[in-house]
Order: structure tokens, then C-alpha cells, then sequence
């Protein structure tokens, strides 16, 4: 199934958020995104339209069995990657820049490769 970068990322920092806070709200999203409120309103309705995502009456965020899914794959290949790039010698900040930018175009391929090598290595 593929998505939108945009959406990955916002299923990623729910997944994130609610690890770290319990429940999770737009504001939370905006806050942690640096985004606006309205932008973030409009892509929470896109991710509950499509399944990823419900809200309750309180207006908290849980992630659906799809949306659940594909955070996990993304927030794994996000801390993996930062991981091994920081092993490498990168520094952290820049490593979590890239990581971020190369979790949405390696190929599920290339990403097992990758992590089958550093897990044998190690």
C-alpha cells in the first residue's frame, strides 16, 4: 500500500506521540510538527477518510490496524536508520535529518539488505 511522505509522517508522529503521551490531539500534532492547526485538521480528516485513523468525541487520535501498520514500518526504518548512521560517525542531528528523508523512498528491499547486514555485523 502506498501513500503520501505527508501521510507516513503524520501516522509516524501519532505513533510516536502515543508512546510519549498516552493520547494524542491535532494540537499535539501541530505542536510537534510545527505545522498549523487548519493543516493539520485537513490531513486528520484525509487519514480518518481513509481508515487510517479515528477521532473520538474528545478529539483524540487513535491509529487504525492499517494506519498502525504503516507508522510501525516507518518509525522502524526512521530509528533503524538513525541508529546506523549515527554508528557511522554522522552526528546525531543529522542523522535523524536523514533518516526522516531516506525511510520514505528505500524500497522494503533494499531496507531488509540493510538491516540484515548491520544485524549480522553486529
Amino acid at each position: 500500500m502506498k501513500i503520501q511522505e505527508s501521510a507516513e509522517n503524520y501516522l509516524e508522529t501519532i505513533l510516536m506521540l502515543k508512546m510519549s503521551k498516552g493520547s494524542v490531539r491535532s494540537v499535539d500534532i501541530a505542536n510537534e510538527l510545527g505545522f498549523s492547526k487548519p493543516s493539520v485538521s485537513v490531513a486528520m480528516k484525509n487519514l480518518r477518510e481513509n481508515g487510517y485513523i479515528t477521532i473520538d468525541a474528545e478529539g483524540s487520535i487513535s491509529l487504525e490496524a492499517t494506519g498502525l501498520e504503516i507508522a510501525e514500518k516507518i518509525y522502524e526504518r526512521h530509528t533503524f536508520l538513525t541508529d546506523w548512521l549515527v554508528t557511522l560517525g554522522v552526528p546525531s542531528d543529522t542523522a535523524v535529518k536523514d533518516a526522516c528523508r531516506i525511510e520514505h523512498v528505500i524500497s522494503a528491499e533494499s531496507f531488509e539488505a540493510i538491516k540484515k547486514h548491520v544485524n549480522e555485523m553486529r
